[in-house]
């Protein structure tokens, strides 16, 4: 059984119905949540609830996803603290974590696909995370 970890961008193709995206994130979703288990994280969760005005239709909304809450564990985000030093390091001109630096952390160390749209700073920091995005990314 597959497990899965939802990218924010991936979940707000879905409730924006974002014209270009939405037909390819809902088919990646039903497919991951027939295949397994599809988790969300605080920084998802935080992500994600710029589009609503009251936490009471957040709460409704992932209830009725079948999305899975899963907290961030300490190793990924012992390990997202080290990829942001490399970035830093590499000439990254950001001065705090990016959101993707945790989400891509807690996604290798909890060993969960992640399902995204811009797998690219993924892919630099965290190799070894699987992907699932559109052809070309």
């Amino acid at each position: 059984m597959a497990a899965y970890l939802a990218d924010s961008s991936v979940l707000l193709d879905v409730l924006t119905d974002d014209p270009d995206w939405a037909e390819w994130s809902v088919h990646h979703l039903e497919k991951a949540l027939g295949e397994g288990s599809v988790f969300i994280n605080p920084i998802v969760y935080a992500e994600i609830s710029l589009s609503f005005s009251r936490i009471e239709d957040l709460e409704t909304a992932l209830a009725e996803s079948g999305l899975i809450w899963s907290e961030l564990p300490r190793a990924a985000l012992f390990l997202a603290g080290r990829a942001f030093r490399n970035y830093r390091v590499s000439g990254g001109s950001k001065s705090a974590p990016l959101p993707d630096f945790f989400i891509g952390a807690h996604a290798a160390v909890s060993n969960l696909v992640l399902i995204t749209r811009d797998p690219r700073r993924i892919r630099t920091h965290y190799p070894t995370v699987r992907v699932s995005c559109p052809p070309g990314q």
